[in-house]
């Protein structure tokens, strides 16, 4: 197997990964623009570099089979900050897999849907071709570089599969994650799909473990092979506790859709009606 470019590779999931890829036997080039923080995995260079830097991010991707783009600032921050890394880096991201004929995998987030209200009842869960309806200036990132991607599939051929991560963690921290916890060792398993399946084209995937409260429903996941074994369940009893803000408990992106929030009433279920 070709190498495997991974960006983001000194934050949590990036560390988590280089970690179980690399025991895999995987031939693994990780970057970030902070050092590793761990001992080099078996296989695995390190270059210190910014996502930022076309020239260094093609560099880097040269011979490799997929990118798993893991980069970029991985939660709510103002615009500017956000700008660079999560709307110019996926560019070159892009463009290093179109030049070497790399799927990229793309580690994208519930937060570009956060504003989907939470079902309730019978209700229908999100299918992966729902609206974006972004609940910040990241999950608008993340909706943009989904958008890339079908424009790179689209134009380029290049194929992508795009993760809407939930919530990955250890284990669930709050009632929320009942129904979007994504466990380590699924999202190993899920990444190592979607790197390995013969073919992706240009596909989403709700990254959450089996949740049997999951917010979310059809995706792409039977085209990759993948099925998740792990569930939050199991830890339903530790977190029952809800927040008070209406917000929050509203809307699938929780907490982030609070932030800075001013409207005097919930927006509604249907993002172009006039009714408040």
């Amino acid at each position: 197997m070709k190498p495997v470019l991974l960006t983001g590779a000194s934050g949590n999931l990036g560390r988590h990964l280089a970690k179980t890829l690399a025991e895999k036997g995987w031939t693994l080039r990780l970057t970030d623009i902070a050092p590793f923080p761990d001992p080099l995995p078996a296989g695995a260079t390190f270059v210190k570099a910014d996502i930022n830097d076309g020239v260094a991010l093609l560099r880097q991707a040269e011979g490799c089979g997929a990118i798993l783009h893991f980069g970029g600032v991985s939660v709510e921050k103002p615009f500017e900050e956000v700008f660079g890394p999560n709307l110019r880096g996926p560019y070159h991201v892009y463009e290093a897999a179109r030049r070497e004929g790399a799927r990229v995998v793309f580690a994208s987030s519930n937060h570009s849907i956060g504003f989907h209200e939470r079902p309730t009842g019978n209700q229908a869960k999100l299918d992966y071709d729902c609206d974006f309806r972004p609940d910040g200036y990241y999950g608008l990132s993340k909706a943009y570089c989904e958008l890339m991607g079908r424009m790179y599939w689209d134009k380029h051929g290049v194929e992508n599969v795009n993760l809407r991560i939930g919530s990955c963690f250890p284990k669930p921290i709050d009632r929320r994650m009942l129904s979007t916890w994504l466990s380590y060792a699924d999202l190993t398993r899920l990444v190592e799909r979607c790197v390995v399946a013969e073919r992706t084209g240009h596909a989403v995937i709700w990254a959450c473990s089996d949740n049997p409260a999951s917010y979310w429903g059809k995706d792409h996941r039977d085209r990759i092979g993948w099925a998740p074994q792990d569930s939050a369940e199991p830890y339903r009893g530790e977190v029952e506790h809800i927040t008070a803000d209406p917000v929050t408990e509203r809307y699938q992106g929780g907490g982030f859709t609070a932030m800075e929030y001013s409207r005097q009433k919930p927006s509604p279920r249907d993002a172009f009606s006039l009714e408040d």
